[in-house]
């Protein structure tokens, strides 16, 4: 993990953050050559439950474990 002094960083912030968002790579910002800051690039939260991930994107069009008989599956024909 790349490490920078904090001086340095306030004057190369911006390019810095270019990097870390091109590579992937965190950086370690020191003070006194102590860490106490991490830049890494940002990644959206994850969806804790699948469930409603595909809401308005699935059509339920009918009870396939509960079927009448009536309608033939295409696989069946």
């Amino acid at each position: 993990m790349q490490t920078i002094q904090a001086s340095e960083f306030k004057a190369k912030c911006l390019a810095l953050m270019d990097e870390v968002a091109r590579t992937g790579q965190a950086i370690v910002v020191t003070k006194n050559g102590r860490p106490v800051a991490e830049l890494r690039p940002h990644r959206p939260p994850r969806a804790l439950s699948p469930l409603g991930l595909h809401a308005d994107k699935i059509d339920i069009r009918g009870d396939i474990v509960a079927s009448d008989g009536k309608v033939r599956w295409k696989a069946l024909k």
